[in-house]
């Protein structure tokens, strides 16, 4: 046998297996980093975070992915520049967080890497008839394997599609897995740049389970923060909270067909753009509106969404930023006042850390599972993640 199929093999039997999750959103804020021990798999997996930290990205790194991030038209040499550079990067920034923890590579046993979303396609997005849902994840895990020395799962997104998914939401596979409890209606919302959430029946059954986007979290906060106050996002609402939700603007915000497809359904910042409100500004006669009301009045339109899709009584586990933009979470209880709102932090993992702890469970299935049949098109029951050999 193969030195690398039968490591892979000695891995998958291990009681306990060490994982590397790796996660780098649509808001471009960083790398997280989550050092896991995850046993068993499943509904029987048990995952404690070890280690966390969140890399942030410079601004030069920031600047060349937004050369081809959810783009129509880009300079196609950067993008397979960027492919193999990015992933240097994430592998020396996890060889320094693993040095900085007191961590030999050699102690850990798998690597999962999300990688940099570039841009999202489903169907109900690009309409082209001829052609299936699509998504192109960077961050090449050849590149991570061999820096690292350490086993790499990577791209995981696009075995959910070729088995009839979209290639997001993929939380409910780690949401299912790790945070559902008997005789409890959860909802797991995220709000990274996009917002999704996934719920978890009480009575644990998988057919009950879904996940859906239900439009902007912070991708449009983050744009006009850039825009007009020159921050890279809106730290406690500040500016914000200086204006006022303009309602003719919110309105036309909201009119989207979007918004009236069935769950589940999934989008993108190549939607949720600043052409996309400069279209509503237009139809609304609202061109003059100030950066504050701007800002006060996309926080509005993130909250309305994520509320018009949920109910007001679940018990509902917010991570991601926009669990710490306060006038977000704000509207949110006034939207639905018997929400029972909380973090995932009560449930042992840190808000911020979800994510790519979410990526390590994905990881885990792939080597250790046998795939969670859901029952539903769009959430397909297979295990994902390429795997890159460091030799």
């Amino acid at each position: 046998m193969n030195s690398n199929l039968r490591q892979l093999f000695t891995i998958a039997e291990k009681p306990v297996r060490r994982i590397i999750g790796l996660m780098s959103g649509t808001s471009l804020d960083g790398l997280d980093v989550a050092l896991c021990a995850i046993s068993g798999s499943g509904m029987d997996t048990k995952v404690t975070l070890e280690q966390f930290d969140t890399v942030p990205y410079p601004v030069a790194v920031k600047d060349e992915i937004r050369k081809v991030f959810a783009k129509d038209t880009i300079p196609f040499q950067q993008l397979c520049l960027l492919h193999p550079w990015l992933a240097d990067l994430h592998a020396k920034w996890i060889l320094e967080c693993l040095s900085q923890w007191g961590i030999s590579p050699a102690d850990v046993d798998l690597i999962a890497s999300h990688g940099q979303t570039v841009y999202h396609s489903p169907k109900t997005l690009h309409q082209l008839p001829d052609f299936p849902n699509a998504t192109l994840q960077i961050v090449d895990g050849d590149h991570i394997a061999v820096k690292t020395g350490i086993i790499t799962l990577s791209d995981f997104r696009q075995k959910h599609i070729a088995a009839g998914g979209e290639g997001a939401p993929l939380a409910l596979y780690g949401d299912y897995c790790l945070f559902s409890k008997k005789g409890e209606d959860r909802v797991m919302l995220n709000m990274g740049g996009i917002a999704n959430f996934t719920f978890l029946p009480g009575d644990l059954l998988a057919a009950g389970v879904f996940v859906t986007d239900t439009g902007p979290g912070n991708t449009l906060l983050d744009a006009f923060a850039r825009t007009h106050f020159q921050v890279e996002y809106d730290k406690d609402a500040l500016f914000a909270k200086q204006g006022t939700v303009h309602e003719i603007l919110l309105s036309a915000l909201k009119d989207h067909p979007f918004f009236k497809e069935p769950f589940p359904r999934t989008t993108g910042p190549e939607l949720f753009s600043k052409a996309y409100v400069s279209k509503a500004q237009q139809q609304s006669g609202t061109n003059d509106i100030s950066p504050y009301d701007m800002l006060a009045t996309l926080t509005r339109f993130s909250a309305d969404t994520i509320t018009d899709a949920l109910k007001s009584d679940y018990a509902v586990y917010a991570s991601g930023g926009g669990a710490h933009n306060p006038l977000l979470m704000g509207w949110i209880k006034e939207r639905l006042p018997r929400l029972q709102l909380r973090t995932t932090g009560e449930l042992g993992i840190a808000g911020d850390a979800k994510e790519a702890v979410l990526f390590a469970i994905l990881a885990n299935e792939a080597i250790a599972g046998e795939g969670i049949s859901f029952g539903k098109p769009g959430m397909p029951a297979v295990t994902m993640g390429k795997i890159s050999f460091p030799a």
